[in-house]
């Protein structure tokens, strides 16, 4: 089968969307924005063997390459629209499209998103998915927004797709039960959508927690220009990493819930008077939500123990070149 039958077999959809004035089949896409939106747009890469293990299951990888992508829309408070995607495949393999464009088209079809177009090609497995988006004009969120006495709040819980990813490897060891909720949440992450949209003019900073908190915070703050101080009593985690915490495993535990990447949670700064507002946000689209700190005037990122007392050194976040 050549490059353009199983574009045609596995990705070409009729396209509902009315915006979409030209699909899958030419030389480029054509769209229509909807009037008074600026568009946002977001590209992420998962390589075999970086970004997932040789041999997951192509279903969940299908789900995960898309909402990857729709966590950055979240973050920006965007509306996912449209979506490219290149692929580099090592053969034809049947089984293996069907259960990857089955992921990723449930998903797609969840939010919205209109697959228009993207490339193949023979090659160690390398998936690169493209999305565009839509937010009323000058209303996207941006990392620099955060200011001092803005509160620091996560989404979800922190630290199980890390844990996951440990127990895959060998490095760590947790009951089976557990480590079926922590796998689902590294192979079929749940992004925050309805929780970005509703923060359009809530939030004073967002970012979606790829690499782990504390790096992905730090960007936050390097852009505005602050720092801040969270509080680990207060990050919120599942009852296997609170044990962790407790007891010889504590290291380990931190460094999921701090420094582990995949969890694509939002984490977002917002001024205290919103507080009871958020909070209503949260109940509204029935996603947690948590006041894990505050942003500081003085730069810096400080992480206190259950005692108060700054942690000497934070984990180490996903490098994609480390």
């Amino acid at each position: 089968m050549n490059e353009f039958a199983l574009i045609d077999r596995y990705f070409r959809r009729a396209v509902s969307d009315k915006a979409v004035r030209l699909s899958i089949g030419d030389d480029g896409a054509v769209i229509a924005p909807s009037p008074g939106c600026d568009l946002v747009f977001s590209v992420d890469m998962l390589v075999e063997g970086r970004h997932f293990l040789a041999g997951v299951d192509p279903v969940t990888l299908g789900h995960k390459t898309l909402a990857v992508n729709l966590s950055d829309m979240a973050a920006m408070g965007a509306t996912p629209r449209w979506a490219l995607l290149a692929g580099a495949l090592p053969d034809f393999d049947e089984v293996w499209l069907r259960g990857f464009t089955q992921g990723l088209f449930a998903l797609a079809d969840r939010f919205g998103v209109a697959l228009i177009g993207g490339d193949t090609t023979r090659g160690p497995r390398n998936l690169c998915l493209t999305i565009i988006g839509e937010v009323p004009a000058g209303t996207a969120i941006k990392r620099s927004g955060a200011r001092p006495d803005d509160d620091v709040y996560v989404s979800g819980v922190l630290g199980d797709a890390a844990l996951a990813l440990s127990v895959l490897q060998g490095s760590a060891r947790i009951a089976d039960a557990e480590f079926a909720k922590a796998r689902a949440r590294l192979e079929t992450p749940e992004p925050r959508v309805a929780l970005g949209e509703r923060l359009r003019g809530v939030a004073t900073a967002a970012i979606d927690v790829s690499d782990g908190l504390t790096g992905d915070l730090q960007h936050i703050l390097d852009a505005s220009g602050v720092g801040a101080s969270i509080d680990v009593a207060r990050i919120p985690r599942s009852p296997c990493l609170d044990a962790m915490l407790g007891g010889a495993a504590r290291d380990a535990g931190l460094a999921s819930m701090l420094g582990g990447g995949d969890d694509y949670e939002l984490c977002f700064t917002a001024t205290v008077s919103l507080r009871e507002a958020i909070a209503a946000i949260a109940r509204d689209v029935d996603v947690p939500v948590t006041r894990v700190g505050s942003i500081t005037a003085v730069p810096g990122l400080v992480v206190r123990d259950e005692r108060g007392v700054p942690l000497p050194l934070l984990p180490r976040s996903f490098d994609h070149f480390g």
